[in-house]
């Protein structure tokens, strides 16, 4: 093997022991944490619009109208996907993102959101009965439980058909963790 060889060889053994050792610096993996596929379907394009005129009581007892619209439109066919989260006290979904949006239910205990993008990182406490959307796509968060009891939550989250559901992201540098 001639020189320039052994050098281009030396340099590519270099670059995927970094990228290997990068990759796994960056990737977050869960721990404490298990997510359960419910259910999968695989949807066509998607094309709903809904909108309603509600009567809505408020704050001081008087009935108004409020307007509800919701639109749902995907160009090309969709996985829509239910899913059973589970943390142990202490768990964490570790720092990622979706290419499509979720929308999340907690049903025992509470989680702790954290967002990739936030300087401060400040905390986002969600317990039993509450709902929040993950936008997904270039949206990077960590859920963790930092209770005493064990946390679950449902989510339903809608991904280009064929897609990577869950993708490891980078963590935010703002937080301790």
């Amino acid at each position: 093997m001639g020189r320039k060889a052994t050098w281009v060889l030396a340099c590519g053994v270099f670059i995927v022991f970094a990228m290997t050792y990068v990759g796994i610096a960056l990737a977050t993996p869960a721990s404490g944490f298990a997510g359960t596929t419910l259910a999968v379907g695989r949807f066509d394009d998607i094309d709903v619009t809904n909108h309603a005129v509600l009567d809505v009581l408020n704050a001081s007892g008087r009935i108004r109208k409020s307007p509800w619209f919701s639109l749902q439109k995907s160009n090309g066919p969709s996985d829509l996907y239910v899913q059973n989260n589970v943390w142990a006290p202490g768990g964490t979904s570790g720092w990622h993102t979706h290419p499509g949006h979720s929308l999340i239910i907690v049903t025992a205990g509470e989680v702790t959101a954290y967002e990739g993008e936030d300087p401060d990182c400040a905390p986002r406490v969600y317990t039993v009965g509450m709902g929040f959307v993950d936008a997904g796509g270039d949206h990077v968060h960590n859920l963790r439980n930092e209770g005493p009891v064990e946390a679950r939550t449902m989510a339903v989250q809608l991904v280009p058909a064929g897609a990577t559901r869950r993708i490891d992201a980078e963590v935010n540098p703002a937080c301790a963790f």
